[in-house]
């Protein structure tokens, strides 16, 4: 299966608060965070009735690389890919440069 979605991180992100003052870039768990939710919305559709904060779906995150700092407002292009072994690749992207990429493993369905 193959996904791709637009992501906004709001420049009013509190996140931004502390990463960093001056000059503040998205932190990496915010987009490894955005790239979890997405597959587990699109591939674990049983997974969305699930409550905010809701800790029983477990994700393992096998592999992450950072690749380009990403700024308040940058509008963002998530690709998620299933493998052949059942595992969820990601990529994340802004104005045709790729900011993060990685490989998840979602609970089975």
């Amino acid at each position: 299966m193959h996904s791709e979605t637009t992501l906004h991180i709001a420049p009013d992100h509190p996140a931004f608060a502390g990463h960093f003052p001056g000059a503040p870039i998205v932190p990496g768990v915010v987009l490894l965070d955005a790239a979890v939710r997405a597959a587990l919305e699109r591939l674990r559709p049983a997974a969305n009735g699930l409550q905010e904060g809701c800790v029983e779906l477990v994700c393992q995150i096998s592999s992450a690389k950072f690749l380009s700092p990403v700024g308040p407002g940058d509008t963002l292009t998530l690709r998620l890919e299933t493998t052949a072994a059942g595992a969820v690749r990601f990529e994340i992207s802004s104005a045709g440069r790729k900011v993060a990429m990685g490989t998840l493993v979602l609970p089975p369905p």
